[in-house]
């Protein structure tokens, strides 16, 4: 089973599987926009939002953080049918936003595809940020056709024991892990998402067939970029299992 992944920025994605297309974490703001978060965005996004077509749903981790859901993903979303999100988000967004707990999970279906999708567990930072960094979840997409496994997006999160609770109940063929460890100079050593090492922890214990990085690129406050996570998988052995999607290009992905 192949699907088509189209990278456009950060943690947006475009996912055509089937006859379904879903889009994550939408950011099509142009560089330089100002956000009262202090965030700063450097690039354009690969595909406008003006072409980006008919979509399904969202898969939104979180709605609060700018580099996740920007000014544009926002005015987009009253577009889609369907918002998958946070239980919080839900409250924030309202209209066609649907709040998922853990583990919670939905059926999306476009003509003769049906995929199930199940909120996962993500912690945006350790435990002394989690009260600024608020609630995030990560998605699991099955559909009958899989031969390998399902589809992973850890959402933004560092590798902490909900990660292993993904890795005891099910089994994933393709792994969208979002490292970057972003983080920022008033915080110190605190990272509120995946570090390289992080990364390679998650794929060991997730054992995936694949894994595609995203959220590592576009923005001031990542910290590592592609040299360095490459680098850290390749000294774990793991490199063969990375697979890197140019920005902007559909790539066909066997699932």
């Amino acid at each position: 089973m192949l699907i088509q992944i189209t990278h456009i920025s950060a943690a947006t994605t475009l996912l055509e599987i089937g006859s379904l297309r879903l889009l994550t974490d939408p950011v099509f703001d142009a560089p330089g926009e100002k956000y009262d978060s202090g965030l700063t965005k450097l690039t354009a996004p690969s595909v406008s939002i003006e072409s980006i077509g008919k979509i399904d749903a969202v898969l939104l981790s979180h709605d609060h953080h700018d580099d996740n859901l920007d000014n544009a993903g926002r005015a987009f979303l009253p577009k889609v049918k369907r918002v998958l999100t946070t239980t919080s988000g839900e409250k924030r967004l309202r209209g066609n936003a649907e709040g998922m707990a853990n583990w919670q999970s939905t059926i999306l279906e476009s003509g003769d595809t049906k995929i199930k999708v199940t909120a996962t567990p993500s912690q945006h930072g350790d435990l002394i940020a989690r009260p600024f960094t608020g609630q995030t979840i990560g998605f699991m997409l099955e559909w009958d056709s899989q031969q390998n496994g399902a589809f992973y997006i850890t959402g933004d999160t560092i590798y902490y024991h909900g990660i292993d609770q993904v890795a005891e109940r099910f089994t994933v063929s393709v792994a969208m892990l979002h490292l970057g460890r972003a983080s920022f100079p008033f915080t110190g050593p605190i990272r509120f998402t995946m570090d390289a090492k992080d990364g390679v922890k998650a794929t060991q214990k997730l054992n995936p067939r694949t894994v595609i990085p995203i959220h590592y690129e576009g923005w001031t406050h990542f910290a590592q970029g592609r040299d360095v996570i490459s680098k850290e998988f390749e000294a774990a052995g793991l490199g063969n299992k990375v697979r890197w999607l140019m920005l902007g290009e559909p790539t066909s992905v066997e699932i």
